[in-house]
């Protein structure tokens, strides 16, 4: 189709990007030459941020950016730069504390004027078409007329975005008590939801984070409460709508407090997490629901996400094309009752029941989304059927529907392959094979980590932050190395092949030479081959997803027990104390270093096994929930540190080890369990 207008973003190869080439904007990417062009000419920038699967940037894009009088406007006056947030999250980073620093609050689409060089002055979420125009008309005034009250203010700015990623260095030797998790996460609590599950509010949004840690706490201190909590929150997030009843998978928040409707964008990190944290919560609870959701949610983003290669795409969009041909949010993914009635026919009551085809499931426009609030033993009484009829005939109906809605206008799909996203989807693999114990999730977690060391990693050993149409071009952030670390050392612990332990200590080691921060004793989030914006960044506060420097202090801490002749603890340690004097006033927001914690105050053990028959046995042991507890093992000698000189020909011997003092080898499963539980116990 011959477009009218075509601007720079024709060359790039984000989703997002291409998707405003046709905007009559002149938009450019952010490049050094770009920015050089634009103090040569001293022109403002504007730069707007936003993702693929952002509703409000597409309203944004509609309203304003297609419009011809606003690029009018914004042409002539500014140097208009488009960013995806999922490809440079590093520049996204500093707008966004620019921007909560102006306003108090923030969000995407995030629109940015700065300097030349790219101080900001102002910044806003959302714009409606006329007070985008009048604002961008008196801030181009502002910077001809009055320039160095626009400086001086840009020039604050500056200094506030660098203080408040200042982090000092504390010199309190103790390490944050258990007696002090337990009062943070009593205050924690005082927020919680227990009825519905998540917090008392709305939108709601999932935090694996904040539940994983949630599960870990509850299993070792045996707090009932906690663990209740937690089972509430997993089971009213997958009986919600905001989990696709139909072909799996999560979308990324609900907008009530009910986990009901949600923006109907689905995420692959929210799905990997997710697939994790269920898997964990199965292998604790033995809960089948929440095996039925692993399964779901590794479908759904296998049909939908995967590559033929093994790598696994970014999203895929809220919003599709409805019956008008125009695109509409949850197009895709919401019913009508009659067309319910036609398709499930005889099966509609028991489905209408099931998944409230009723005022409690009914969204706007007569639209349904489907969601649950009884479990499967309370609808199978009162329709006097079998448990096992009633899943099956769900099931059935589930199937019908889901090849109905093929028909339909599929959502856009971003096609970008980020590394660290990639090394989320992994980590969820990693664990659901082995708390599952389905083999061919394994096969997936394989072909995704070979692809990750074929295609995402240069010849030094370093690595790239996505990858697009055959190339790779943006060098790896820190939480591309944290979270490829963490599943590849997952990846060890199934498998026992020492490939993926000597990966994850490269990658380790690779991030102590180029990311870390002497004064801060934490890693910067750009390595020191980088370009500096304003400052390097020290990402820190765990959000949706965890900070890259909580997972590298974890990474470290595992580390530290495969490689004990590292320094690896004493910078974890160093890690953790720096950041703890945080977790008084807002748990939440550190919920992965609290793991830590847990770590450093109860025993962490490490199991060895050596011998013939040491996969079987370390499956067997390792289906169970042990957060405390590294696995190490091998047929033959080896020169790792747990496993040297252990070997006893024609016996398997498991050893059980804290901080390298081991007790006396093992032969029995059971012993082992038990004496592991027994020491959870205490």
């Amino acid at each position: 189709m011959q477009q009218k207008y075509t601007n720079n973003l024709i060359k790039e190869t984000s989703p997002y990007l291409l998707q405003h080439a046709h905007n009559p904007v002149n938009w450019e990417a952010w490049n050094p030459t770009v920015l050089a062009e634009a103090k040569r000419n001293n022109k403002p920038l504007l730069i707007s941020i936003g993702y693929a699967a952002c509703h409000w940037c597409h309203v944004m894009e509609h309203e304003c950016f297609e419009d011809e009088e606003v690029a009018k406007v914004m042409n002539e006056n500014f140097v208009n730069i488009k960013i995806d947030r999922e490809e440079r999250p590093d520049i996204d980073h500093i707008y966004m504390d620019a921007l909560q620093m102006m306003t108090g609050s923030g969000g995407w689409p995030l629109n940015i004027i700065s300097l030349p060089d790219g101080r900001p002055f102002w910044g806003a979420t959302y714009v409606k078409k006329k007070d985008w125009t009048t604002v961008l008309s008196q801030l181009s005034e502002l910077y001809k007329t009055e320039p160095n009250k626009v400086i001086g203010y840009a020039e604050n700015m500056a200094q506030g975005i660098k203080q408040i990623n200042l982090i000092a260095t504390n010199t309190d030797t103790d390490t944050y008590s258990l007696d002090q998790l337990r009062k943070c996460v009593e205050k924690w609590s005082g927020y919680f939801d227990t009825f519905l599950g998540g917090y008392r509010r709305a939108p709601k949004f999932m935090m694996p984070v904040n539940l994983e840690f949630l599960l870990h706490y509850a299993v070792t201190q045996k707090n009932e409460s906690i663990m209740e909590y937690v089972d509430t929150t997993l089971t009213r997030m997958a009986y919600g709508g905001i989990f696709d009843h139909v072909d799996g998978g999560f979308s990324r928040y609900a907008v009530d407090t009910k986990w009901h409707v949600p923006h109907f964008e689905k995420m692959l990190y929210d799905n990997g997490q997710l697939t994790s944290l269920y898997a964990k919560a199965y292998a604790f609870t033995g809960n089948a629901h929440y095996k039925e959701v692993v399964e779901k949610t590794i479908n759904f983003v296998t049909t939908e996400l995967k590559s033929e290669n093994g790598a696994f795409y970014s999203s895929l969009d809220a919003d599709s094309l409805n019956d008008h041909e125009k695109l509409e949010e949850g197009a895709y993914y919401v019913w009508k009752k009659e067309d319910l009635q036609d398709v499930l026919k005889e099966d509609y009551p028991l489905f209408e029941d099931y998944y409230n085809i009723n005022s409690y499931g009914l969204w706007e426009h007569e639209n349904y989304v489907l969601i649950r609030d009884k479990a499967d033993n309370e609808i199978a009484v009162k329709h006097d059927i079998e448990i096992l009829e009633l899943q099956a005939r769900i099931k059935r109906s589930l199937q019908l529907l889901s090849e109905e809605r093929k028909k339909r206008a599929y959502p856009r799909l971003d096609d970008k392959i980020l590394t660290s996203w990639n090394g989320l989807m992994l980590k969820g693999l990693v664990d659901s094979a082995r708390y599952i114990q389905n083999d061919s999730y394994l096969s997936l977690a394989l072909e995704n980590a070979e692809f990750i060391l074929k295609n995402l990693t240069k010849s030094d050993g370093s690595l790239y932050h996505s990858h697009k149409e055959g190339t790779s071009t943006i060098n790896g952030y820190l939480e591309d190395y944290a979270s490829v670390i963490d599943a590849v050392i997952g990846l060890y612990e199934i498998t026992f092949d020492e490939k993926w332990l000597s990966t994850a200590k490269q990658l380790a080691d690779y991030c102590r030479t180029n990311f870390f921060d002497d004064k801060s004793e934490l890693f910067f989030f750009t390595s020191k081959e980088d370009d500096i914006l304003i400052r390097r960044t020290l990402e820190t506060s765990d959000n949706v997803i965890p900070a890259s420097n909580s997972i590298m202090a974890l990474n470290l801490l595992k580390l530290s027990k495969f490689f004990p002749e590292t320094n690896y603890r004493t910078v974890y340690q160093n890690m953790l104390k720096n950041i703890q004097p945080n977790f008084d006033e807002n748990p939440q927001n550190y919920a992965n270093w609290l793991h830590l914690v847990l770590f450093e105050n109860l025993p962490f053990y490490e199991v060895a096994i050596v011998g013939d028959s040491y996969k079987e046995k370390a499956r067997t042991i390792a289906k169970n929930y042990l957060p405390n507890t590294i696995f190490a093992g091998t047929q033959e000698k080896s020169e790792l540190p747990l496993l040297k000189n252990r070997l006893v020909k024609g016996t398997t011997q498991i050893y059980v080890c804290h901080e390298g003092s081991c007790k006396l080898p093992l032969t029995h499963t059971k012993e082992v369990l038990t004496l592991l539980h027994l020491n959870n116990d205490h």
